[in-house]
Parts: C-alpha cells; structure tokens; sequence
C-alpha cells in the first residue's frame, strides 16, 4: 500500500486532503511564508495521532503538526510533508472549579476556553489577538504571551499537565494536575515551546483564575518611556498587584492606527508615549459601586492618574467608563498585527528586555536603522509590563539582504542589553540564522542532543527552531 492509501484508510478519505484541497494549509496567515504539502491529516483523536506517527516514523516521512496556523515565523511550512491538524481534537475534556482546573484537547481554540471558564465564574487569563482562532496546542507549542504576561505568566506559566504523542507514536502521558511535582526532569516545560519539534501536544491541563469582578482600563499620554514605567510600579504597589495589562502605543503607532483603522478614533490627544492600562479586581469590595454609582477599582485608578497629572508626568487620559469604551481602548490595541502586517516590505520582530532598558534600546535601534536604510521607517508596539516589544520596520527596498542586516542588528542590541530576540513568537523559520548567532553554543548542543534522541529520524517538523 502507498503512505496515502495507508493513512486514508487509517482516518478516512474525507479526514486526509491531497492536491488542490490543502489550499488553505499551504500558506501562512501572514502570507510570508508559501508551501505545497504532501497531505493535511485530520485526526480525531489520540489515538490516530499516535497511529500517523507510528506510520510517519516507520516511512521516515516529515510531520508538521499545525493548529490555528496564527504563527509569525514559518513554524507551520510543511513543504512535501505530511501537516498534521489537530483541529477535530476540540473536545473540553473536564472543568473541576474546586481545584480551578481545565482539561482540553490541542484543537480547542482560545475562545472557547475563556467562554468555558466563564461559565464557572472563572477565567483563563491568557489572551492575544488571535484568540479566535489560536489553538492549545498551538499557543503551549510556541510558549505564547499576550497582554496579560504581567500579572499571569505565559502559556507555560498556565498548564500543569500534558499529553503528547512522541516521534514514534509512543503516548507520553504527563496529565498531572499538580502544583508541586519534583519527580525528575520536567518533561512539560521541555515540550511547551519546542514548536512539534520533540512531540505533538494532544491535550493538556490548564490553570484557571478568579474571574475579575471589575476592571479599570484607561489610556494615558505620557512623555517618556521611564516615566511610563514609574507609574506601572506606582499602580502595582497601589493596587497590591493588581495590573492586568501595561500596553505601550508610541505616537508612531497612533498615526498609522488613525490612517489604517480611522473607526477607531483616539479619545485623548497622544503624545510620545501612550499606555492602554487595566486593573482587574476579583474582591466584592472593589466591585460594588459606591453612593455615587463609582467603583472603587475606578475611584482608585482615576485618583492615580489624576495626581500624576497634576504633577505634570502625564498631559492627558481617559477611564472607561462603560464597557463599549474599555472595548474601544481594546480594539484600539489588538488592531496591532491588522496595522502592521499590511504594508511590505516589513521586517517583523518579537523581543524582550529587562523593563528598564527599552528606551534605551528603541533610541538605539532608531539611529541604527537610519544608519542601514535613510528612507526606512519603524512600527513599534509592546506589552511593556513584561518587556516584551513588537519592533518592526518598513525598509525602503525589497532586498533580503537589508531585511537580514536589520533582522540582525535588533538581535544584537537585544542581546548586549540582557534581553532575548525572542519573546513569544517562538523561532519557526524565521529565526534560526539568530539562533545560530547568539543562542549559547552550548545550549544549541545540548537542543541537538535533546532533538536526536526524542526524534532520531528527524520527522518532527524538521527545519524548525534548532539550527543546523
């Protein structure tokens, strides 16, 4: 029998797209990055993931696994290989409230998971632009942030437990629900990030969180990205914590949103530095409106701001006041990726510094750009309460090597002031000549090590994240 006629008869004629029918795989959602698989799988469970891998194993056939396909690095190209969706396991296995847990499949899309927690008076705080569509295995395959890093971690931060179908079909089941495990290696965290590159995430168990009973968003316009960063630490110590989101919108970024998103008009006059700032409160106390119909949560925050305006370190804000209005700051900030990834050339990068160090590094990288191309222009956005800045420029050319060189040079400044050149987009393509460069050598051998023994024929979406 053929490799196709095996799995078609494996998951179903309908399940296995050839041809002309994987159209909608062969690309991804940013259009950068273009392949021709050999053939989209749609396995139900994990029980036929582990049953294509045993047959991918024994053929020696490359396998990409692929979820939402919301990725920015070319995690997902699968050029002759085999994509292996896991959009069919979608199934909401277990909601336990008492110990504020979630069990789901990989193909339950992030959405549903905030609905499915909300109906318990709960939450799962992770949240990102691609909610709609991103995937748990997915958004733990490529370790994902969002706008609620500061407070609540990651998507590693939030999963206690996984399921995972290794290289040769073999099940690793590590669907612990545990706060505390100190039994050998962590086998979890090594697979959350690794991109399908050591195993296929089919289910995992999530952290759930008291929902928030009352927000406070606002939008300030500050002067300077120091200034900005003392108020984050004046309202974390005044609201013991409290902040959800600490989003950073620089004036060039409200120009571009006015021109490409004008619905979304801006309720202050922006400055240089504009910051979309929320505090969740889950205290009853805080969520029951006073005499005057106020919330203390909003009393407190407009009290903040009001008193660092009056001592002139920030020139305008607002406070919603009604959810349409904290939707609107909202709209405003996850408009991001529809503002800046339709204009090319770009070249787009995701990293991190210590809080500190971000002015410092945008001042730099603004005269080095101008160095490499004069007439290129810079679009910036970051969760600043974690660091984490969405750099991007516009050169004046479609040339590779430019877009490489400064690819490189926002690298290397991140990297000499103790930052990463990767946040939370994780490496895919994209990135693995900038691995090669300032990844630690030895832990590049050591990611060698790990690869060779957990896939030894290399089929788990191969090219992808470790250099050669």
């Amino acid at each position: 029998m053929t490799l196709i006629s095996r799995l078609t008869d494996l998951l179903g004629a309908a399940h296995v797209l050839t041809g002309a029918d994987t159209a909608a795989y062969g690309r991804e959602w940013t259009g950068a990055y273009h392949w021709q698989p050999l053939a989209v799988l749609r396995p139900a469970n994990t029980e036929e993931v582990s049953k294509v891998l045993r047959i991918a194993f024994e053929t020696a056939t490359p396998v990409v696994p692929v979820g939402g396909n919301t990725g920015l690095n070319g995690g997902t190209m699968a050029e002759g290989a085999l994509m292996l969706s896991l959009a069919r396991l979608n199934r909401i296995r277990d909601i336990n409230p008492a110990a504020r847990t979630l069990t789901a499949e990989a193909g339950v899309v992030l959405s549903t998971l905030h609905d499915a927690a909300e109906a318990e008076g709960l939450a799962f705080p992770l949240t990102f632009g691609a909610k709609g569509s991103a995937m748990v295995g997915g958004f733990l395959s490529t370790n994902a942030g969002g706008s609620n890093v500061v407070r609540h971690g990651n998507a590693r931060a939030l999963c206690l437990g996984l399921e995972v179908v290794l290289a040769d079909g073999r099940v690793m089941n590590l669907m612990s629900a545990l706060r505390k495990d100190n039994t050998g290696y962590d086998l979890r965290d090594l697979m959350i990030g690794a991109e399908g590159t050591l195993g296929v995430i089919t289910a995992a168990v999530l952290k759930l969180v008291p929902a928030p009973k009352a927000y406070a968003t606002a939008l300030v316009a500050m002067d300077s990205l120091p200034e900005a960063l003392a108020l984050l630490n004046e309202v974390q110590e005044a609201s013991g914590g409290a902040v959800e989101a600490f989003e950073f919108m620089p004036a060039v970024y409200m120009t571009r949103l006015a021109t490409c998103r004008p619905d979304l008009a801006c309720p202050i006059v922006p400055g240089p530095v504009n910051i979309l700032l929320e505090i969740a409160a889950t205290r009853p106390d805080q969520s029951l409106p006073d005499a005057d119909g106020t919330l203390p949560l909003t009393g407190q925050l407009e009290a903040l701001l009001g008193a660092a305006l009056e001592a002139g370190r920030l020139h305008d804000a607002t406070i919603a006041q009604t959810l349409a209005q904290r939707r609107h700051l909202w709209e405003m900030r996850e408009a991001a990726a529809e503002i800046t990834l339709n204009r090319l050339p770009l070249v787009d990068t995701d990293i991190a510094l210590p809080l500190d160090r971000v002015a410092e590094f945008l001042q730099r990288m603004a005269a080095r750009l101008a160095h490499m191309d004069a007439l290129a222009e810079e679009m910036i956005v970051a969760h600043l309460g974690d660091g984490n800045i969405h750099y991007t420029a516009y050169p004046s050319r479609n040339d590779p090597t430019l877009s490489a060189t400064i690819r490189h040079a926002v690298a290397e400044e991140a990297v000499a002031m103790g930052g990463s050149f990767s946040a939370e987009h994780g490496v895919g393509v994209s990135k693995r000549a900038t691995m090669a460069k300032f990844k630690d050598p030895v832990a590049l051998s050591v990611m060698r090590a790990i690869k060779a023994a957990l896939d030894p024929k290399g089929i788990l979406n191969p090219g992808k994240t470790i250099p050669d």
